[in-house]
């Protein structure tokens, strides 16, 4: 039927589908198992959410579950290209995905300041907790490096210098 005959009302827009973190195309998906478990619970969550919509409007709820199902459609897509790679199977003495490092700031703005990340997969990347992703450049430019190394890294404008102190994997 042409959409000229249907009222100007009943046309619905369709839903706007949040993007999951950026990944680049043919970049494998790498996830630790704790990663990998969080993307099923968020699985089994939106599952829960979709069964259990309570909404009468006809309307709101076909927006409210195209939106939960594009939800899905995005996880299972991030989950079926998976890749688990367990810290404890890392070599110990080098920078690697898993692995936590401290680091130490060398000359510049943050000279004498110490930090320390956890180098995950790009959907559990939370800087709060002290976990960056894999394709950050200062993830990228500690990945190899051994403790009492340096690595050099663009931050906040300026070319920074790390010296790595520690090197842990859970």
């Amino acid at each position: 039927m042409s959409r000229g005959f249907v009222k100007e009302e009943d046309q619905e827009e369709a839903p706007f589908i949040p993007p999951r973190a950026a990944l680049p195309p043919g970049v494998t998906n790498y996830v630790t198992p704790q990663g990998h478990r969080q993307l099923l619970e968020e699985r089994e969550e939106l599952e829960k959410e979709r069964k259990n919509l309570d909404i009468s409007s006809d309307k709101d709820k076909r927006h409210a579950t195209a939106v939960i199902d594009g939800k899905l459609n995005l996880l299972n897509e991030r989950l079926g290209s998976a890749r688990i790679l367990k810290p404890e199977e890392q070599p110990k003495d080098e920078v690697r995905f898993g692995a936590t490092v401290s680091f130490y700031f060398l000359p510049g703005s943050q000279k004498g300041k110490e930090q320390s990340f956890t180098i995950v997969g790009v959907d559990e990347a939370d800087v709060k907790q002290g976990k960056i992703a894999f394709l950050a450049p200062l993830a990228k430019a500690l990945t190899g490096k051994k403790s009492g190394e340096t690595a050099k890294v663009q931050m906040g404008g300026e070319l920074q210098e790390l010296e790595i102190l520690t090197i842990s994997y859970l």
